[in-house]
């Protein structure tokens, strides 16, 4: 019996990865299918780093299908790392479709052997082709943001982000009664950098009050 895996993937943890849920149920009830388990991560598309990604693949036996809303929701990545990615597909004999690839959709219905490879073949293809122009998306917007951050250093607009004053007088009260860092970190969310550096704030003050 094939499966149908769906595959929901947000960059952040402040995105919501199961945005597209509805739009693939949709997809599927239009089609008489159903979607059998979902595969939901925050992850960045540039990573191999996509812990449910991999255990969708590793669920699947032959001829299931992964489904996700976009190509970019399964890639954005570098070519050795795509190549990586369509090798474990290709192993786990697993069929890709995205809504956002219409000749994909083809790959849901059962065809003859010869008709099936053709649709495999003309689907690799254009997968590669959506990958590459994926990835191109996200290097011109990494280069945009670089170079924008680098007129604002040059300008002097770059100030860096406000203190937060009073969750910053909360932690080093925390620190002043001998909390663990690890308990004040996972209290406030800080970074362990800004955790060492408001630790040395309050040595200094209380060096200049002694």
């Amino acid at each position: 019996m094939t499966f149908i895996r769906a595959y929901l993937r947000a960059s952040t943890k402040e995105q919501d990865a199961g945005r597209a849920r509805e739009d693939l149920e949709a997809f599927c009830r239009e089609r008489g299918l159903t979607i059998a388990a979902t595969y939901e991560e925050n992850e960045s598309g540039a990573s191999l780093h996509r812990p449910e990604l991999f255990r969708l693949l590793k669920d699947s036996k032959p001829g299931d299908i992964l489904l996700t809303e976009q190509v970019d929701r399964l890639s954005r990545l570098s070519d050795k790392d795509w190549d990586q990615l369509k090798r474990e597909i290709k192993d786990r004999e697993v069929k890709v479709v995205a809504l956002d690839l219409p000749t994909s959709h083809m790959m849901m219905k059962t065809e003859d052997a010869f008709t099936g490879r053709m649709f495999d073949a003309i689907n690799g293809m254009l997968l590669d082709m959506l990958a590459a122009i994926a990835r191109k998306d996200y290097d011109d917007r990494r280069r945009r943001q670089a170079q924008g951050i680098a007129k604002a250093k040059a300008e002097g607009r770059m100030k860096g982000r406000p203190e937060d004053a009073g969750r910053n007088e909360a932690i080093m009260d925390m620190l002043r009664k001998g909390q663990s860092w690890n308990t004040i970190v996972r209290a406030t969310n800080c970074s362990r950098s800004t955790l060492a550096k408001l630790a040395k704030r309050l040595e200094g003050t209380e060096a200049a009050a002694g």
